[in-house]
């Protein structure tokens, strides 16, 4: 521990700059310069260092002041130099030529772990160049791409490339520093590193000023041993509000508003794609002393709490945290659940581990409280992932949070017909095939062996392929059926062959516009929320989530897994919340969801109703506002508030139209809702707050008579598959060619029967 404390210490020196006895060479010193510019230059670095955290140390900067005062111009530029070139790590030479050659310096290359530190440069700029001077490093690169615009990681990596990937570095360039150099023969710059590792590592650093300035014989180049000082063992202390242990997600910045750690070192259990890490109780995080910002939560039924922590110079530092909720359904009876998230693809790697592990899954579970998590197994390492299939719920699953492993039919020769979910599979490998591309080239065939082995089966991000410019909702409007949702649904559900469709993860009109043609039509499909993490959203896994009602609150997967095929649920983003919706004495997802009258006549809706909103004026809320329904995110409670008020309206919906709206405050308060609605033919109800909730429907029967609540309806799906099938059809294998049309023709007159029987609008 002594040498613990030593390190720090030693790494505490090396951040305030002070004057070092040579370990490279003195820098050459430069005469005939002018004084005024150089000085105005340093006065520059000096105010950079302090807003950089790690300013000089009063014995150096009364060096430097001294050096500043002294009248004689040629003296002063002597002095300047003789004051910070022990300082720099290195110095940059430019030649007349313009050629780059960098020279080591006599300041120690001292880092800490997980940590930024920063060096002085000196610039040598004989050719008076001004372009930006360019630094990288084999070691910097990248473990994983962290760039919007390339959201797949670098493929390829062994384990030995990504351990040698061990630093970042870059120029100080925000104010007071400029980007470009200004052409004076002397100036100063500063450098910063991050360190990953601790102990001896070698860098090698390059440095050019653009296409040709390369220097011969790899004078450019410079090959660096650094230390890097073990960081300080932060142990976090996690509790719920009664005491018990539990998992968090915590986000870490210092003053710089640099994340920790830094997001493209990361390895799992921390994925690189986040900003948060997720953390057990007496688990720890390696941090450089210094002052951090600590923003702690756990999924969207906690209030995000912020406060300042100092890590000490120690060996170890502890905190404590108090997590705050502002709602919890499953104390009510309500368990939530992603049905879809991966554990490889996407923002994964892929290789050295072929995607991660279970135990990782399991930690982004516990830290967002999904009580079940599905983790759905794809193209991208079907081979190497399919292994954790067991059929049953994970072992790392602990009584009130469960993990299973299941499948997403995406990457296979289907996929074009959209992307189905299959849970609760007995077996995954589809019979007669040995690889993927053995599978079937349409949808039913798998709905239909899925659903024979007792799996409950779904279309995954519904609304790809299914959008209307005119985002209406509902909208007579057919897409385009030219992409990956649920596309094929529309000749599926007349073959008895789906269970749910996905939402919360595509835009709610696409999502809602087909679900709703498909219940007027009297179909009785229930609705699920996914994230599809992390492929269309990484920053979580239950952005979008399903809550189930479980009469003894007991979790269990099969009993999750038939109160979603039964809908009994609502989906949600997890900040408005529709608990316990029934008509009448009919709860949603009991006695088959139907409420029988003779004759027209009255019902009631009602339902326990929450919702939280951000206050109107943060940046957040106004830019979700402000966000079109095809702009991420999605769903979300924001959305749904009314105009700059603190309320959001509750919304029964008969038929696919809003008949009535409550307005709630939404300030995390469970309300009572109780309206009447009169119902004049068989119809389906159900409430809503849009987009951010939306129960499955109760059925309510007139007379015994089926659902056909709008011939429009009708008239849309039937046009939807003459649509599909255009679109589809050359994507099929021929030698399944025959079975597919025989298919489509047979929901082609389930519609049109559907349509004699359906109601004018």
């Amino acid at each position: 521990m002594r040498h613990r404390v030593i390190a720090c210490l030693s790494c505490l020196v090396a951040s305030l700059g002070s004057f070092f006895p040579a370990s490279g060479q003195d820098l050459p010193r430069s005469e005939g310069i002018e004084a005024q510019p150089l000085a105005a230059q340093v006065r520059r670095l000096v105010e950079a260092l302090e807003l950089q955290g790690q300013p000089l140390s009063p014995e150096t900067r009364a060096k430097l002041d001294e050096a500043m005062a002294k009248s004689d111009p040629s003296e002063r530029v002597r002095a300047i130099q003789g004051v910070l070139d022990p300082l720099c790590l290195f110095a940059v030479t430019i030649n007349p030529e313009g050629r780059v050659g960098v020279l080591r310096g006599s300041r120690p290359a001292s880092l800490c772990q997980y940590d930024w530190r920063v060096f002085p440069v000196k610039i040598q700029n004989e050719a008076g160049v001004t372009s930006p001077l360019k630094v990288s490093s084999p070691n910097a690169e990248p473990v994983f791409r962290v760039s919007t615009n390339e959201p797949r990681p670098k493929p390829g990596l062994s384990p030995d490339e990504v351990a040698n990937r061990w630093m970042d570095l870059s120029w100080v360039t925000s104010r007071p520093m400029t980007g470009p150099l200004s052409g004076l023969r002397v100036e100063y710059r500063l450098i910063q590193f991050y360190s990953r590792d601790a102990g001896p590592r070698e860098a090698r650093i390059e440095v050019n000023a653009g296409q040709g300035t390369q220097d011969l014989g790899f004078r450019g180049a410079l090959d660096i041993l650094f230390t890097s000082e073990a960081a300080v063992k932060v142990t976090l202390n996690v509790q719920e509000g009664d005491g018990s242990p539990t998992t968090a997600s915590f986000i870490l910045r210092d003053a710089q508003g640099r994340t920790y750690p830094t997001r493209n070192r990361r390895l799992a259990p921390d994925f690189w794609f986040q900003p948060q890490v997720y953390r057990e109780s007496g688990e720890s995080i390696d941090l450089a002393p210094g002052r951090y910002t600590v923003e702690v939560g756990r999924g969207p039924e906690y209030l995000v709490q912020t406060r300042t922590i100092e890590v000490p110079q120690a060996a170890s530092h502890r905190e404590s945290f108090t997590l705050k909720r502002w709602i919890d359904p499953a104390k009510l009876g309500w368990f939530s659940g992603d049905h879809h998230i991966h554990a490889a693809g996407c923002g994964h790697y892929e290789r050295p581990t072929e995607g991660v592990a279970p135990v990782d899954m399991m930690r982004h579970v516990l830290g967002e409280d999904l009580k079940v998590g599905c983790v759905l197994t794809w193209g991208p390492c079907w081979y190497a992932q399919k292994s954790n299939f067991e059929a049953k719920d994970n072992p790392l699953s602990k009584p009130d949070h469960l993990m299973r492993y299941d499948v997403e039919v995406s990457g296979f020769p289907s996929s074009s017909s959209g992307h189905l979910v299959l849970l609760r599979l007995k077996e995954d490998d589809y019979p007669g095939t040995s690889e993927i591309k053995d599978w079937p080239s349409w949808n039913l065939p798998i709905t239909r062996w899925a659903k024979s082995q007792g799996a409950v089966v779904g279309y995954a991000h519904t609304g790809h392929g299914l959008l209307t410019s005119d985002l209406a909702l509902p909208s007579l409007k057919v897409p385009a059926f030219d992409n990956v949702g649920a596309n094929e649904y529309v000749v599926d559900v007349t073959h008895d062959a789906i269970d749910f469709l996905s939402t919360i993860d595509t835009p709610a009109p696409a999502e809602l516009n087909l679900w709703y043609h498909a219940l007027n039509c009297g179909f009785r499909t229930r609705i699920s929320g996914e994230t599809d993490f992390p492929c269309l959203f990484g920053e979580r896994v239950g952005v979008g989530r399903s809550y189930i009602k479980l009469g003894d609150g007991q979790l269990n997967f099969d009993r999750w897994v038939e109160g979603l095929k039964a809908g009994r649920s609502y989906v949600s983003d997890g900040k408005s919340h529709l608990i316990d919706f029934r008509l009448d004495d009919v709860a949603v997802g009991e006695k088959g969801s139907e409420r029988k009258l003779e004759a027209p006549g009255v019902v009631t809706v009602r339902a326990r109703v929450a919702a939280l909103l951000e206050p109107v004026n943060s940046p957040m809320a106004r830019s979700i506002r402000q966000k079109r329904l095809d702009e991420k995110p999605y769903w979300d409670v924001e959305r749904a508030r009314i105009g700059e008020s603190s309320t959001v309206p509750v919304e029964v919906v008969v038929n696919g139209l809003a008949v009535a709206r409550v307005p709630i405050e939404a300030d995390g308060s469970i309300r009572e809702v109780a309206v009447p609605v009169r119902i004049e033919k068989s119809s389906w109800v159900a409430l809503r707050v849009y987009p951010s909730s939306h129960t499955n429907p109760v059925f309510v029967t007139v007379g015994d008579r089926p659902i056909r609540a709008s011939k429009a309806s009708a008239r849309w799906c039937l046009e939807a598959v003459d649509r599909c099938w255009s679109q589809k059809s050359d994507h099929i294998d021929l030698n399944q060619i025959k079975e597919a049309r025989t298919a489509y023709d047979q929901a082609r007159a389930a519609y049109r029967k559907i349509l004699e029987e359906s109601v004018d609008d």
